[in-house]
């Protein structure tokens, strides 16, 4: 394997605070490498170093010789004047490099090429950088959180796109089943270390969990040695020999290993003081439309106690449209929606909460709420809701202009659970938030005891949470599917082959290969596969019985046992198949 990459003992630091510290690792022509870290642990930053837009303090980033890398950033910046086309510069006029652009863009949604950077959303800037780095065709692809702002579709045929052929990649993604189906190699920075993975993210999950495992016992072993040397510490006089020296230089270092703080959550957070009444929400016949586009016609749903739902679809097709007419934000054209009078909404927007950058982290939290009943005579103060989602009591004290963009999500997602609502609904809450935090959002949904409804193209995320999805397809077509996001591409998949050319094709009857009123005679060929059918049928029959009796006999050995047992399905397979043809030829010869 070629390599591609070395790093090699890379520092990185702000200050006081050191993101990772002497890290190494490589990366060989032909792999895909995932990194996953906690959102503010430096993911970005190293991308950025490794893209040479980042400094850094210590060690050595090598790269093959003539290595053509492209990078996709988070929040790319283009020349706003600049049309779509001109922003993927790597056509330069020629006519296939145009046709190979328009085909990528057309897959990722951007169809006016001539359109102007400017007029374009966020999301769909990002995706014309995305087509941008496609299209480069670099040795060396660096991806910085790829499917954020795609939809179902186009996530699906990126991931179909990156999985294919030789391809090598280092991406940061939230998206758990594109790491696992195109990602071989998982790369965790963690506590300012970097740890390797040689498989998929279900590797890498059964991997770190005996990491997590193996780390918690090290500890303990030596938190009841420390014990012991600080005793011995304490008994001792200050001028020790050079053999009582040695022992102290060792009680520092044990002392490190003893004081390392494993930061595992240790319960799940429960609540059962969320009370909600039976009438919950009931869409009587909305409709609503924006000119030509029709988001919803005459449309009926009556929302059950306790439902979790899943919203799923092609971007414009009015998800979150259909969520703010939800919460009365926007106005319905025909039809009504009719909330029952105990609902309290929790709502968590794609634009998210616009903080003041001055403020500290858990001022934002307490300026809502002071704590959380959980019930049971149970509070949890805001501190503590900041500490279970991965806020230590360190970064609580830090202002908000410190935070990395996922640490704001994150931020913003605890001042909505803060209002203490029975039904949240969230649109797009996994973009930005690191895979820990998304486990944690998973339990906490999983065991909440209200409503919830989530807009979301995470498939991993909305099989944990949901257990029922409705499904824009646009122009107002919802489906409405009782299961989860993968129970729903099955079906789906199965829709499509009923619907395709090969399976109507195969429910027509077979053309009969002669007249009726003519007597087939079997030819010269079918009568030597007739005989030859009485002899491979007699050969089994034998074979068969033969097999039938040692096993009876009690003197065969457990391998021939075993061997036998496998052949007589097989055997009795043959004979089927063989008899089926054998009584289709007698019946044209009589």
């Amino acid at each position: 394997m070629i390599p591609y990459l070395d790093v090699q003992h890379l520092t990185k630091s702000f200050g006081a605070l050191t993101l990772f510290r002497d890290i190494s690792f490589s990366i060989g022509e032909g792999q895909k490498v995932g990194l996953i870290a906690k959102n503010g642990t430096g993911k970005s930053t190293l991308l950025s170093i490794l893209s040479g837009k980042e400094g850094y303090d210590e060690g050595s980033i090598v790269f093959r010789r003539d290595l053509k890398v492209g990078m996709l950033e988070q929040s790319p910046v283009f020349d706003p004047d600049e049309s779509v086309l001109d922003a993927c510069f790597n056509h330069q006029g020629e006519d296939e490099k145009v046709l190979k652009a328009k085909q990528v863009l057309t897959q990722l949604k951007i169809r006016d090429l001539s359109q102007r950077m400017g007029e374009l959303s966020g999301g769909q800037q990002k995706r014309v950088a995305l087509a941008n780095v496609l299209l480069t065709e670099p040795d060396l692809l660096i991806l910085d959180e790829p499917t954020n702002h795609l939809d179902l579709e186009m996530i699906e045929w990126l991931e179909g796109y990156m999985a294919r052929g030789n391809r090598t990649l280092l991406m940061v993604t939230h998206d758990r089943f594109f790491l696992d189906r195109v990602c071989s190699l998982i790369l965790e920075l963690d506590d300012q270390s970097i740890y390797t993975y040689r498989g998929n993210y279900a590797y890498y999950l059964e991997k770190r969990q005996e990491r997590i495992d193996n780390r918690r016992a090290e500890v303990a072993r030596a938190n009841n040695l420390y014990r012991t040397e600080l005793e011995w510490m304490r008994r001792m006089p200050q001028a020790r020999g050079h053999k009582a020296r040695y022992r102290e230089e060792a009680f520092y270092e044990l002392e490190k290993v003893a004081k390392q703080r494993l930061e595992e959550r240790q319960l799940r957070l429960k609540a059962s003081n969320v009370y909600i009444g039976s009438k919950i929400f009931e869409c009587q016949y909305i409709s609503k439309k924006f000119d030509d586009v029709v988001i919803l016609k005459d449309f009926y749903y009556n929302f059950s106690r306790f439902e979790k739902m899943g919203i799923v679809g092609n971007n414009g097709t009015g998800k979150s449209t259909f969520i703010k007419m939800l919460l009365g934000r926007v106005p319905v054209d025909d039809g009504r929606i009719v909330i029952g009078e105990t609902v309290k909404f929790g709502y968590f927007s794609q634009e998210g909460l616009q903080f003041n950058e001055q403020q500290k982290v858990i001022d934002v939290v307490t300026t809502i709420a002071d704590y959380v009943d959980l019930g049971s005579g149970k509070k949890l103060s805001a501190s503590q809701l900041l500490q279970y989602f991965l806020f230590t009591p360190e970064q609580q004290y830090n202002y908000v202009y410190k935070l990395s963009g996922g640490e704001r999500r994150k931020l913003y997602l605890c001042t909505v659970l803060m209002q203490n609502p029975n039904f949240l609904v969230l649109d797009e809450p996994t973009n930005d938030l690191d895979i820990v935090t998304l486990q944690i959002l998973e339990e906490y949904l999983q065991d909440f005891p209200g409503c919830v409804i989530v807009v979301s193209h995470d498939r991993y995320f909305m099989d944990k949470v949901v257990d029922h999805l409705l499904v824009f397809r646009g122009q107002g077509n919802i489906k409405d599917f009782p299961g989860n996001y993968t129970q729903y591409r099955e079906w789906a998949s199965m829709e499509e082959f009923r619907d395709s050319r090969d399976y109507r094709e195969s429910r027509e009857p077979a053309k009969p290969s002669y007249r009726h009123d003519d007597r087939r005679r079997l030819s010269y060929k079918e009568k030597r596969e007739m005989e030859q059918l009485e002899k491979d049928i007699a050969a089994l029959e034998r074979e068969k019985k033969q097999i039938e009796e040692a096993l009876c006999g009690g003197t065969t050995s457990v391998d021939e046992i075993t061997a036998m047992s496998k052949r007589l399905p097989v055997l009795n397979d043959e004979l089927d198949e063989k008899s089926m043809r054998w009584l289709e030829l007698s019946e044209v010869e009589s």
